[in-house]
């Protein structure tokens, strides 16, 4: 029954990060549904559970999470074989699943029963909500119309068990006001800043998840009033963060990702602790020690010139031929987030497969360490950031088309301004973007998108660079044929190379004696763009036969039937 049911026995079991003394804890083989819900540590308790969920940070050991993770189905990466679009049907999947669905509704039920203050019950009700909006997020961004269930539904209820899915703004409209009540209700501060879930948090999800749906709505055409509806909301969360003066963008941008703690950052809104003996992961590793998917031409070539202008409009473009050239007089995120090194293949034993490799998460202190090998990083991961609210903020002002100087002030220029980047500020001039008084329109602008939406697209991709985000941007804005690597070659691209600098590597280059690597040559591993349906996931197969045995239908999404 799509994986629905899940005993409070079993949800006991997720429960991580306990704080409680385990000597004054009830034995667990004394636990019930009856004899739990007593008091508000148990709440809280409860809560942790979901955390590993939504928040895995740098992922645990050798299991990733969303930081860099390998994915290459995007134009980020040149990766050597590139991840190919769906093609078929699952036959099973663990993604269509609503035990956590359950698990948020069980929570905020049981929170009723429990005797707390009112105010209390209003928070961890606003918490369950919260916890119940993002599965849904992940529901809908994959499949589209899901069933909604806002109640624990009993095993024998098959009508409810196997209802029909809802249109996707049906439940996005339960999403945002599942949003809205944790905005109003979930306390400023609750437990450890920057650890646990509160306003502030729930705020910025807010602002991510609302301008995914509104976007998506209104480049897929579905319901521009929504869209409308649903950018206003992400629009006024993101402003909501930034007003509150809680954080500020005064970090240097590599230290967000590649320090021992962040529990001092100004920008971190929630981040997961590592510790050495507890919980560690292998990030670190990844960009030290071994062979990496490398990033791509495509997305090398998307970083400014150091006077704010694209770098086929700028004077201080040196072009690509060679590493110091690339890295000139260029967005000083850029060598934040790459090294300022070649590593080819046969050359280095942490190669690239593009030949340019990443440092942004690269703590220099623990390289060389055990800490800094296999899966004993512990480096803090960052879950959840100002500088993507800021982002968010003017990605949403731009859509509206409500976008101000003083918009783009709080926001985008605030990330330039952030301490060792220094970026002239991006300036509006009527729909145009601008630096120091010139109007420009970048001569690689994709032409069915506005040029100041796209500007604030590029700081978006730059700012968010490796941060497990660009995928979703392409199918939200309905732009999955940038991924297609033989309309855009050049994210089958890397570093310009001469070959006798490298005679003996393995890479192919575009030339005979020099041209750029070509990570992925062949033309059977070329990852074409053809059919629009991949912009949904097809519902798996067991899914659609378990509704047909209980006498009920479950319909594929367009295209996969």
């Amino acid at each position: 029954m799509k994986k629905i049911a899940i005993l409070l026995s079993a949800a006991l079991l997720f429960l991580v990060g306990c704080k409680d003394d385990l000597l004054t804890r009830s034995p667990l083989d004394a636990l019930s549904d009856e004899t739990y819900w007593t008091n508000e540590a148990n709440v809280r308790t409860f809560a942790w559970g979901f955390y590993t969920r939504y928040f895995d940070g740098y992922g645990s050991s050798f299991t990733p999470g969303r930081y860099f993770n390998g994915q290459t189905l995007n134009d980020d990466f040149a990766p050597a074989s590139p991840t190919q679009f769906t093609r078929n049907v699952p036959a099973t999947s663990s993604n269509w699943t609503f035990a956590w669905v359950r698990k948020a509704n069980l929570f905020k039920e049981r929170i009723q029963r429990v005797p707390m203050e009112a105010e209390a019950i209003r928070h961890w009700t606003g918490i369950a909500r919260f916890f119940r909006a993002m599965e849904y997020h992940e529901l809908v961004r994959q499949y589209g119309d899901v069933p909604f269930f806002d109640q624990v539904i009993g095993e024998t209820d098959f009508a409810q068990l196997y209802k029909p899915r809802d249109p996707r703004t049906v439940v996005a409209d339960s999403m945002l006001a599942d949003l809205q009540y944790a905005a109003a209700n979930v306390r400023a501060d609750d437990g450890e800043k920057g650890l646990t879930v509160n306003k502030s948090v729930v705020l910025a999800f807010m602002s991510r998840i609302m301008l995914y749906h509104g976007t998506f709505l209104k480049y897929h055409s579905i319901d521009q009033n929504r869209a409308k509806t649903y950018l206003e909301a992400a629009k006024w969360a993101a402003n909501e963060v930034i007003t509150s003066g809680r954080y500020a963008a005064t970090d240097t941008y590599r230290s967000m990702f590649s320090s021992l703690s962040l529990a001092s950052s100004k920008e971190m809104i929630l981040y997961r602790k590592y510790e050495t003996g507890m919980l560690t992961h292998s990030l670190n590793s990844y960009n030290n020690k071994e062979p990496q998917t490398g990033v791509s031409k495509d997305a090398i070539e998307s970083y400014l010139s150091k006077d704010g202008l694209p770098i086929q409009l700028s004077p201080l473009y040196k072009g690509d031929k060679g590493i110091a050239n690339v890295m000139a007089d260029r967005d000083p995120r850029l060598p934040a987030t790459i090294v300022n090194q070649l590593r080819v293949s046969k050359y280095a034993a942490n190669f690239s497969s593009s030949g340019y490799a990443t440092h942004k998460f690269l703590n220099e202190e623990t390289r060389e360490l055990p800490e800094g090998s296999g899966s004993l990083n512990q480096t803090d991961a960052p879950v959840i950031r100002y500088g993507e609210v800021l982002v968010n903020y003017a990605e949403a002002g731009a859509e509206l088309g409500t976008l101000t100087q003083a918009d783009l002030d709080k926001s985008i220029n605030t990330l330039r301004q952030r301490p060792g980047i220094a970026m002239p500020k991006l300036e509006v001039s009527g729909t145009s973007p601008a630096v120091n008084g010139k109007v420009y329109d970048d001569p690689s602008r994709d032409p069915s998108v506005p040029a100041l939406i796209w500007e604030i697209r590029r700081e978006r991709r730059i700012e968010l660079l490796l941060e497990g985000f660009r995928l979703d941007d392409l199918i939200r804005w309905k732009k999955m044929e940038y991924a297609d690597t033989q309309a855009n070659s050049d994210i089958n691209r890397g570093a310009w190379i001469r070959k006798a600098d490298y005679p003996n590597t393995d890479a192919i280059i575009e030339g005979t004696t020099e041209g750029y690597i070509i990570p992925a040559p062949k033309l059977e591993s070329q990852r074409l763009f053809t059919d629009p349906k991949v912009y949904l996931t097809p519902i798996p197969l067991d899914q659609i036969t378990l509704y047909r045995a209980a006498g009920y239908e479950l319909k594929q999404n367009p295209g996969w039937e």
